[in-house]
């Protein structure tokens, strides 16, 4: 019998694109928000580093618990809990009185907000192939780009602030009443589920200890790749703009544009390759993906002109661009089916501590240097990126659930499953 899972309910499938899309709003709010949200509160620029502070504990917390406890609560029911949690949280903004609320609002939007990433990663890395995949992360994009038209539109019409998030805090509320009423058809369209409910039965269930999934070398490996890539990403994007002015004299006009051109390779590329990985392959698709990656970090390390930086910056954009997606898919291959909601957690919660420890730090680094250390950072952390991924694959070559069989099938079940059919690793949340 086959075991391909069966193709995504198109219910389903457009609302997890709005799922993605959902994530990115909030954090298109705030840049264009917070001028104006300071001056409300009578508190200095820099205050702004609270909310994001707590808003990115939040998000590390639920991420790595969704992807521990997804088995029990069901992806249906995490999705309608989680998104309405972010939408309550996104009301908080808008009525917060003190800077106070706002962090505290901050935090519960990270909570939300987590465990949607999470939840929604691990779903579809199990029931959507490549080519949505990447597109939903691509989608994720989209929202983080209507982020600054909603607020903008807000206050160029001459509304407060708050109309902004109130605005995103409805369209969250109903995406929420959209899950809460699809629970039961998201437990159905589980890969596993409706294995199980094609052959007529249940299977017996393998129950995999929290400490089985943490011994797992390749769990650690692959959450390290995650903090990798995305140091890569949010670095490139971050501090770019400061290495074409001060570092290759280009003007602040073209140097922005450029920028843009950054995060726009990076849209495309994950519309474009989520086909090519569909028809070639995962597998090489990331490799030629990462490769791309060192060369276009090869190409901004070089000294010369600015033209070169730009190019160079536009091939990392472009390469990087299906890696996320991607080695979020392959997760069940590399760690194994039963150990997969948990690592895809960590790894989430990895990519948030990338994206704010990192590139901080080489924000240090350039302070205390040139901002041409730039380039050289970014071929070491992707030639870092490439070794990790090679360990992991290999680990996985030609072993299904790694260690599964090992150390968690009793002798007695292992006798039992020849007669009463396949057993069916499940996560258990001990």
């Amino acid at each position: 019998m086959s075991t391909t899972p069966p193709r995504p309910r198109a219910s389903l499938l457009l609302l997890a694109y709005l799922a993605f899309v959902s994530l990115g709003l909030p954090d298109g709010l705030l840049g264009v928000g917070w001028p104006s949200i300071r001056g409300d509160f009578g508190v200095p620029t820099e205050a702004v580093g609270l909310v994001l502070t707590a808003g990115t504990i939040g998000y590390l917390t639920s991420s790595v618990l969704a992807g521990f406890t997804l088995a029990r609560v069901g992806v249906g029911a995490l999705l309608a809990g989680s998104t309405l949690l972010a939408s309550l949280a996104l009301t908080g903004y808008s009525l917060s009185p003190a800077l106070a609320v706002l962090v505290g609002c901050a935090l519960l939007l990270g909570l939300g907000s987590g465990a949607v990433d999470s939840g929604l990663n691990a779903y579809a890395a199990g029931a959507f192939g490549p080519r949505h995949m990447n597109w939903l992360h691509a989608f994720f994009g989209l929202g983080v780009a209507i982020g600054p038209l909603i607020m903008t539109a807000a206050l160029s019409a001459g509304l407060a602030w708050r109309w902004g998030y109130g605005i995103v805090a409805a369209a969250q509320l109903v995406l929420a009443a959209a899950f809460a009423l699809t629970v039961r058809a998201w437990k159905r369209s589980v890969p596993g589920a409706a294995a199980a409910s094609a052959s007529g039965g249940t299977s017996p269930q393998v129950r995999v200890p929290v400490r089985a999934t943490l011994r797992l070398p390749v769990v650690w490996s692959g959450t390290l790749a995650f903090v990798l890539y995305v140091a890569i990403e949010v670095s490139a994007g971050l501090w770019a703009f400061l290495l074409l002015t001060e570092g290759r004299g280009l003007s602040a006009a073209v140097a922005g544009g450029c920028v843009s051109a950054y995060w726009g390779s990076l849209f495309i590329g994950r519309v474009v390759q989520g086909v090519v990985a569909e028809r070639l392959g995962s597998g090489l698709v990331l490799r030629v993906s990462l490769a791309g990656m060192a060369v276009g970090a090869v190409l901004i390390a070089i000294p010369g002109p600015a033209a070169l930086a730009v190019l160079g910056l536009v091939v990392v954009g472009f390469a990087a661009a299906p890696v996320f997606p991607l080695l979020t898919l392959t997760t069940a291959d590399r760690v194994g089916p039963a150990h997969a909601d948990r690592a895809i957690g960590l790894q989430i919660g990895a990519a948030g501590i990338g994206a704010a420890l990192v590139p901080a730090g080489l924000g240090v680094l350039i302070g205390n240097t040139s901002v041409e250390v730039l380039g050289s950072a970014l071929v070491v952390l992707a030639l870092a990126l490439i070794v990790l991924y090679e360990l992991g694959a290999r680990r996985s070559t030609g072993r299904p659930a790694p260690e599964l069989a090992e150390q968690s099938v009793p002798a007695q079940l292992a006798g039992e499953s020849q007669t009463s059919g396949p057993v069916r690793p499940v996560v258990d949340g001990r």
